[in-house]
């Protein structure tokens, strides 16, 4: 840039440089520096996110092609030295196939060609031994996990090879369906009293105190729905109506625990409507309910969505309130005062005992955890559409 300085008047435009300033672009390091930083932490967030979706989907994968064995109800008609290549079999239960593979006890054969009654083999497949089997032993053959079976079925026992997701999912539903009929109304009456009825002085005072709400450890959220929500409830509906592990209880406290960000969320969103808005309503006659219901609440209608949608997001991923209180045992029911198993539950209570390494036990928290991963990022989106689609830019 030239140290000319241009100067028009109304006697014509003069022109010449300017004594003692230097008007060059000066490097503004810090200014890069800092650039560089946040961009840094921009992309490493997305970086950790990606790798988390890297490590559910590859343990996930690794749950659905693993080979499994189930039990094929034939079994050895005779027995069988580690050197024998033909196999009596009876004829009961399912059929076996050329080509396909079985199990004995913890050898692994590949059928070669079947003969009536006789199988012939090849012994000591996928590095296993050949060894002796005894009349009676049952012959598995291998099956896998299919996607079917997964979304499908309404069991859910991987150590016998059930596994339907249902039962984890509709609990998982259940308490997030429970949690929001507490926090969606309690919230927004929160929020609109916050935001258009409490004076300053109030505002200073409930405010924090509601958000005291989310800094209270969730495991204490836990013991507090055990040993005084299921008690209530069991004193209302009765001892008999009501499981001491209910999914009833979960809810009603998760709903204590996601009102907070409700609130929050939803009096920011009011309080940033313009207050010429509210003046409007007053001009025409509207009393301060009619102008907060009709006038400021359609207004802030895309931050109200967006508090309740990633509400429901934090009541689906709570944890140990549901492991605490909820039920330690996957059931597929929709009565909420029966125990019942979420997602976030069985994780918890699998992970925490002894399962060894690369076990179907040890996968199948993985594909739980990606079903979990895909709701709250569908919540996510969902919130973001609604935010773009409602929002209303005031000049």
């Amino acid at each position: 840039m030239s140290d000319t300085v241009i100067i028009q008047s109304g006697q014509g435009v003069l022109s010449g440089p300017l004594p003692g300033v230097d008007l060059r672009r000066r490097p503004r390091w810090h200014e890069e520096l800092i650039g560089a930083f946040l961009f840094l932490c921009a992309a490493l967030s997305i970086l950790v996110t990606a790798g988390i979706l890297y490590e559910l989907g590859k343990e996930s994968m690794a749950f659905f092609t693993r080979q499994l064995w189930e039990d094929s109800n034939q079994a050895l008609a005779a027995p069988a030295d580690e050197r024998a290549t033909l196999l009596r079999v009876d004829l009961r239960g399912a059929g076996l196939e050329s080509g396909q593979m079985i199990r004995l006890d913890q050898e692994v054969l590949q059928v070669v060609a079947i003969e009536g009654d006789t199988l012939t083999v090849l012994r000591g497949q996928q590095g296993t031994l050949p060894a002796p089997h005894r009349v009676g032993i049952d012959i598995f053959t291998p099956a896998r996990v299919s996607l079917w079976a997964f979304f499908t079925h309404t069991r859910w026992n991987p150590q016998i090879g059930d596994f339907g997701i249902l039962p984890l999912v509709n609990a998982t539903l259940m308490t997030s369906a429970i949690a929001m009929l507490v926090a969606l109304p309690l919230g927004l009456a929160a929020a609109i009293y916050l935001s258009e009825y409490a004076g300053s002085r109030a505002r200073g005072v409930l405010k924090p105190a509601l958000e005291v709400l989310a800094g209270v450890p969730t495991v204490v959220y836990g013991y507090f729905a055990l040993t005084f929500m299921t008690p209530l409830l069991r004193s209302l509906f009765g001892m008999d109506r009501v499981e001491i592990y209910n999914t009833a209880s979960a809810g009603l406290v998760i709903g204590v625990l996601v009102l907070p960000l409700v609130s929050s969320m939803s009096e920011d969103a009011l309080t940033a409507v313009p207050q010429e808005l509210r003046a409007a309503a007053y001009a025409l006659g509207a009393t301060r309910l009619e102008t907060a219901v009709k006038v400021v609440l359609p207004a802030a209608f895309s931050g109200v969505a967006a508090a309740f949608i990633m509400a429901i997001s934090r009541a689906i991923g709570e944890t140990m309130i549901v492991a605490i209180a909820a039920g330690a045992g996957p059931a597929f029911t929709f009565n909420p005062f029966k125990a019942a198993e979420t997602m976030t539950g069985h994780i918890v209570r699998i992970s925490g005992g002894d399962l060894s390494y690369d076990s179907i036990d040890y996968n199948s928290i993985f594909a739980i955890g990606l079903v979990l991963f895909f709701i709250t990022l569908g919540l996510n989106v969902l919130s973001q559409r609604v935010v773009r689609r409602f929002r209303e830019v005031y000049e």
